[in-house]
């Protein structure tokens, strides 16, 4: 079986996942949004980019495509599901995981190398690494900060569903080290099964050995 890479237009980091899991020895095809998902996937992949340049919100439109239904199933039925910078922002638009990805702190756009300390290693996108572990990944977005009300994210962290902070290179997760002021640092969570994933660093930018570093090969190796 095949992991689906959906391309919206104006998706620009389609290619990089689709190299990214070539390297890591995964088949992986990228498949248009309007086309549908191909029969029994073996994983989605909800990459970066612009979907439909950013109108509204970043990934509103995309979110309410037919695809999504598509994914939502896929999803319910256990099918791997991650979404990468503007695919985490369709992934909290369509309702797959909660809270929400807004206009960064700094409102301007980020593109910068960043350390993420790893919150619960006990999950299909941790399993590579251990629990505390720091890996460096870049991050690309302009509205990345992740917003989510109180109730709501005690439930993320009582239920270990928050798979990333941002945190320094020691791993110390501090207001300094959070480049786009995410509630609580959060960089990534898990929807409420283990198989969906979002997060706004890109793992497929740290996975081949000719870009270093290659910290991120471990979260796409869900897909094995």
């Amino acid at each position: 079986m095949t992991v689906a890479v959906i391309r919206f237009g104006g998706s620009n980091c389609d290619r990089d996942a689709l190299r990214a899991l070539d390297h890591l020895g995964i088949d992986a095809e990228i498949v248009w949004h309007a086309d549908g998902l191909p029969d029994d996937p073996s994983g989605v992949v909800i990459p970066g980019g612009f979907s439909y340049g950013d109108y509204l919100r970043a990934g509103a439109m995309a979110a309410r495509t037919p695809i999504l239904d598509e994914v939502k199933a896929a999803a319910d039925a256990g099918t791997p599901v991650l979404g990468v910078c503007n695919g985490a922002q369709i992934g909290s638009e369509s309702g797959l995981t909660p809270g929400a990805f807004t206009t960064n702190r700094s409102a301007r756009f980020q593109c910068e190398p960043v350390h993420l300390r790893v919150e619960n290693a006990d999950t299909p996108w941790t399993a590579a690494y251990e629990e505390g572990d720091v890996i460096e990944v870049p991050i690309a977005h302009g509205e990345g900060r992740f917003e989510i009300d109180d109730d709501r994210l005690a439930t993320l962290e009582d239920d270990d569903r928050v798979l990333f902070r941002y945190c320094d290179a020691d791993g110390e997760v501090t207001d300094e080290a959070n480049p786009n002021g995410s509630k609580h640092n959060v960089a990534g969570i898990m929807g409420e099964r283990d198989t969906v994933a979002v997060l706004m660093p890109h793992p497929e930018r740290a996975t081949l050995p000719d870009i270093a570093p290659t910290d991120g090969q471990g979260i796409l190796k869900a897909f094995e």
